[in-house]
């Protein structure tokens, strides 16, 4: 009489079976943390370029909305228009302000003006614009205050005075500026840790008249 037998796996297999889904195993979680990683700094990455793309937006409307009217530094009532220095208003960098239309009021319903005072600053890495609900604010007013950009180096702002045949000179361009015009234009030079040297050129209004 034929026995059938049936032959299992030997020990060496087994263990040779468990190394295979083990290496396997590890393959797979190293690949997959690698993908959440990736994923992980992707969104990161596009929360910051939203970011910097939404404070690029509201300096340009700022800057391009700039209007001929007096802006009052620290509640002093002046003539000048826009001014813009180092250390304005308490910047570790350069500092500017002035004031700019178009904020919305639709059929006057708020009490205020559709004119509004606005600056920019750079304090502890933070780029900063500066605003308030009145146009021309008193003596010992505290501005409201809007974080555009963290880690930011540095805050550079130029003036060009005139339109001359020599306007793209570096020379043409002034650090300071507090006159009772509007410049012709203005230049911001952003000094980011995450995006390096941004830099924006803004035509102002008075240019085109």
């Amino acid at each position: 009489m034929i026995r059938n037998k049936q032959q299992g796996f030997t020990l060496i297999e087994i263990m040779i079976a468990v190394a295979i889904f083990t290496l396997i195993g590890i393959a797979s979680t190293s690949v997959m943390t690698a993908v959440i990683d990736s994923d992980e700094l992707s969104e990161n990455r596009f929360e910051k370029l939203q970011t910097l793309q939404r404070a690029m937006l509201t300096i340009e409307r700022d800057m391009l909305q700039a209007v001929p009217r007096a802006v009052r530094i620290d509640g002093q009532e002046n003539t000048q228009v826009m001014r813009g220095e180092k250390n304005l208003l308490e910047s570790e960098a350069d500092g500017i302000a002035f004031v700019r239309t178009g904020w919305q009021n639709p059929q006057l319903m708020l009490q205020r003006s559709t004119l509004q005072s606005v600056a920019y600053r750079l304090q502890e890495g933070k780029l900063e614009r500066l605003f308030g609900n009145y146009v021309d604010n008193v003596v010992g007013f505290e501005p409201k205050v809007r974080v555009l950009l963290n880690n930011v180096e540095d805050f550079e702002i130029q003036f060009l005075l005139n339109a001359g045949e020599d306007a793209g000179d570096s020379e043409s361009w002034d650090d300071n500026f507090a006159q009772d015009t509007l410049p012709v234009a203005i230049k911001l030079t952003i000094t980011s840790q995450e995006f390096g040297v941004i830099q924006r050129q803004f035509l102002m209004s008075s240019a085109d008249s």
